[in-house]
């Protein structure tokens, strides 16, 4: 049994990284590097379903203090309308500054 931090240093002996391989490959465009961008969009899509989810709750839950007389729920009202919205803002500011090239579109 080797230790895997072993295997990870350079060797003289031309062995392959073995179990690292795949890990420690380089995206160097092709089928590859497009595999990775649909990965993280894909993640960013359930992230950004959850975040509305998780905003919409705060909306309610804000507007259920708000209706029993907590100043506090006016905050939480923000807070979902910010988390629900998040990826309608990071939208809005990419394209302000104009960085359209460096992002990711979410999939589901």
């Amino acid at each position: 049994m080797t230790n895997p931090l072993l295997s990870l240093v350079a060797s003289t002996s031309g062995k392959s990284l073995g179990l690292f391989h795949p890990v420690l490959a380089q995206a160097t465009g092709g089928n590859t590097s497009a595999q990775l961008q649909q990965a993280f969009g894909t993640a960013l899509g359930i992230m950004f379903m959850f975040g509305f989810i998780w905003g919409v709750i705060k909306i309610w839950s804000g507007a259920s203090a708000m209706s029993k007389g907590d100043a506090d729920g006016k905050m939480g009202i923000v807070a979902g309308i910010i988390i629900a919205g998040a990826a309608a803002i990071m939208g809005a500011f990419f394209a302000i500054f104009n960085l359209g090239g460096a992002t990711l579109t979410p999939s589901f």
